[in-house]
């Protein structure tokens, strides 16, 4: 069994039951193909393990607000004009410095 299924194993029971094994309980087996739910329940159509682990990752994704985005796109924008705008003064700073000491035949 590979790290991730016993850790999913290990999130599944309950705290009363992590020291002790219960023999009741049936034994999860590693799936061996890259079957979804949709394969294994005889399912209409067949989906790859790596598809439902990305649809599993993306529900877990806490999406920002409409607000937060709007908010934080304003803050990059502010921010890259600014670098930019650093960036041409010392660009300008030393193209004048070039011009009058190296250039100045």
């Amino acid at each position: 069994m590979s790290n991730r299924a016993v850790r999913r194993q290990q999130l599944k029971e309950p705290e009363s039951d992590k020291g002790a094994r219960n023999p009741a309980r049936s034994v999860a087996t590693p799936r061996t193909g890259g079957a979804g739910k949709a394969a294994q329940t005889g399912g209409a159509w067949y989906r790859p393990r790596w598809v439902m682990d990305i649809i599993s990752e993306l529900r877990k994704v806490v999406w920002p607000s409409f607000y937060d985005v709007r908010h934080l796109t304003v803050v990059i924008v502010i921010v890259t004009v600014n670098i930019g705008a650093v960036l041409c003064g010392i660009d300008m700073a030393f193209g004048q410095f070039i011009d009058r000491t190296l250039l100045s035949n």
